[in-house]
């Protein structure tokens, strides 16, 4: 995710009210350590002030409520990006172009007959449907999750909810593996089935 995604994503995990260390932030935002100082300084530069326990057991907690923006892509937006790549004639702004579409195309939501216009992917849309399915059903799911610096790696997850945050959707689940509740970015799930097993 880009530098703000993470800033607003470390913003929405201590907007819970829970201590997080420093490690914790680290490998949930798949940053080093530095980096989730960097994030504090900035966020306290903006006016969003975080508290410093230290010792052992310390950590980052904030004792304000942050309201969280909710972006959306809509149909227009869509649209608009497409006649962009319909007039561009540099191939390779057209492919950054048609890569950026793809993103849109993933993390739009809308009614059936809003996807079938936008021309969402099957893959997208079975990611989806699948971890929906798993939340009604409280089944388990494992995926091959692509994790930055770490590469790919296969985890089974009990999904808790799906979400709309900044350029993308995701899924808060219980990773078995981290024994933790951890965020999972759809696009980064390169394989998925639904478990029998329930949870």
């Amino acid at each position: 995710m880009s530098k703000i995604s993470n800033v607003l994503t470390m913003i929405e995990l201590l907007n819970t009210g829970k201590k997080y260390s420093i490690k914790e932030l680290s490998e949930t935002l798949e940053v080093s350590e530095r980096m989730i100082r960097s994030y504090k300084e900035d966020m306290e530069k903006a006016g969003i002030f975080v508290d410093t326990i230290m010792g052992p057991y310390g950590g980052y907690v904030m004792n304000q409520s942050i309201r969280m923006p909710v972006r959306k892509f809509r149909k227009k937006d869509y649209e608009l990006l497409n006649s962009y790549i319909a007039s561009e004639e540099d191939e390779n702004k057209k492919s950054d172009l048609v890569m950026l579409q793809d993103k849109i195309k993933g993390v739009y939501k809308g009614s059936k007959d809003e996807a079938k216009e936008l021309n969402l992917k099957d893959e997208t849309l079975g990611k989806y449907n699948c971890l929906t399915r798993a939340i009604k059903e409280k089944r388990k799911v494992k995926i091959l999750y692509y994790s930055y610096g770490k590469g790919e790696n296969e985890r089974v997850i009990c999904p808790a909810e799906m979400f709309l945050f900044q350029d993308g959707w995701y899924v808060a689940a219980f990773c078995l593996l981290k024994n933790d509740i951890r965020h999972f970015e759809l696009r980064r799930i390169i394989k998925y089935e639904l478990l029998d097993e329930k949870f």
